[in-house]
């Protein structure tokens, strides 16, 4: 049985590390902090627009069962806000203690507070990573879910300064790229006016300093959407946002506020003074980021190089998902990548072929997309994502955005990736 390390217990860790075991690993995912999920924490929302299509390619393929426990603990399903339709949100303090137990249930070993350092190497192939506090973990392969957010310096660097996030770099440790240790040069997403990094796309407030009839609001529907003083609409702001498919107007000209459990904030960030201006926000509270007024975490500052198999180049037995993986946005886009880099490690460890998601797909076709994409220099300025902008252009461009489940499984089945992910590799 292949040992398979995964660094990085967000999204894209927790969808690979269980892919890993499916697949026939032995499993070990190691997570700097005290809980799994990452920015999954106060995320919150999925099956927005082309998502809805992804993650049910994903569930027929076999590997969809992040997606189901998400429904599992859904707050709100099939709502609308600007530019989104049939969106579904899960419950924030809910889910991550779903996966914990789902993984550990299913025999993946969790290392948590264990944050990688140090790796170490022989002829291109990673033979161990160890931990700040000493610990050594050898391997037949390695997955890195690490993120491109952080560190501290580089928020300082790129962004407004720490705002303190849910990442908690000042408790844990910022974030140590695995790839770059072991001698891959990583590369630098940009924003449209050619700075480095871009900003992330949401803040949380506190639900009891928002206005009752807004929260009552949010409770019926799922969302609330308060418009802004005309003095106050600050529309250059959308060009920061790490979240291109919310770069719309009616996000500069109005609060959109959605209930994940706390009021999910769609934008980077809102000067304390000015958001308690807006009426019904008199006395907001920022829950994530706690400097929500300042500023919030950049990404995108470290992207390893990687084929079609999520593969890194470079090295022989390194895969990457989630951001690691390209300019890609959102929780769907970590867990289609975690799949599919889950199994093809498992696949490599064994001498067998790897595999691709065939391009007739959304999710097959999306992976190759971005790669191809970041080739370029114009592609290094844009974010991806099934939710919106460039690529769910794409998505309806070629006919593979859907919310027709009978013809995605047929798609799936067309393609031979029925239940794929859900067999054992032999």
């Amino acid at each position: 049985m292949p040992r398979v390390v995964v660094i990085g217990g967000g999204w894209a860790g927790c969808a690979a590390a269980l892919s890993a075991k499916k697949a026939g690993g032995e499993v070990i995912l190691l997570e700097k902090t005290d809980c799994l999920l990452g920015t999954g924490l106060v995320g919150g929302i999925f099956r927005n627009n082309g998502r809805f299509t992804a993650a049910e390619e994903m569930i027929a393929m076999g590997g969809g069962e992040m997606f189901q426990l998400m429904d599992r603990v859904a707050r709100h399903t099939n709502i609308e806000f600007p530019g989104h339709k049939h969106a579904s949100l899960y419950d924030v303090a809910l889910m991550e203690p779903l996966v914990r137990r789902t993984l550990l249930e299913q025999g993946v070993q969790l290392w948590m507070m264990s944050r990688v350092c140090e790796v170490t190497k022989t002829d291109g192939r990673i033979e161990s990573v160890c931990t700040e506090t000493g610990e050594r973990v050898e391997g037949d392969v390695f997955i890195e879910t690490t993120g491109t957010a952080g560190p501290q310096a580089n928020c300082r660097r790129y962004g407004n300064g720490c705002a303190m996030c849910i990442l908690r770099c000042p408790s844990w440790g910022g974030r140590v790229s695995i790839a770059a240790k072991a001698g891959v040069q990583e590369m630098m997403g940009r924003k449209p006016d050619g700075t480095f990094g871009a900003m992330s796309g949401s803040c949380k407030l506190h639900k009891d300093s928002v206005d009752p009839a807004i929260v009552a609001e949010m409770h019926r529907t799922g969302v609330a959407v308060v418009p802004i003083p005309k003095e106050m609409v600050h529309t250059e702001k959308l060009a920061i946002k790490a979240c291109q498919q919310y770069a719309l107007a009616e996000f500069a000209e109005n609060l959109v506020l959605l209930d994940t459990g706390h009021v999910k904030l769609m934008t980077s960030f809102y000067p304390l003074d000015e958001l308690r201006r807006v009426p019904g926000l008199e006395n907001a509270r920022y829950e994530d980021p706690y400097a929500g007024g300042k500023g919030n975490s950049i990404r995108y500052l470290a992207l390893s190089p990687r084929d079609d198999y999520l593969k890194v180049e470079g090295l022989d037995n390194l895969f990457c998902a989630g951001e690691k993986a390209g300019l890609l946005v959102g929780h769907t886009e970590a867990i289609c990548t975690g799949v599919l880099a889950g199994h093809n490690a498992v696949r490599w460890a064994l001498g067998k072929p790897l595999i691709t998601i065939p391009r007739t797909t959304a999710v097959g076709d999306a992976i190759s997309f971005v790669r191809e994409e970041m080739q370029t220099e114009e592609g290094m300025t844009k974010k991806y994502t099934f939710s919106g902008a460039v690529y769910f252009e794409r998505m309806k461009a070629l006919g593979l955005y859907t919310t027709d489940i009978p013809t995605i499984r047929q798609r799936v089945a067309e393609a031979g990736f029925t239940n794929f992910f859900g067999q054992e590799v032999r």
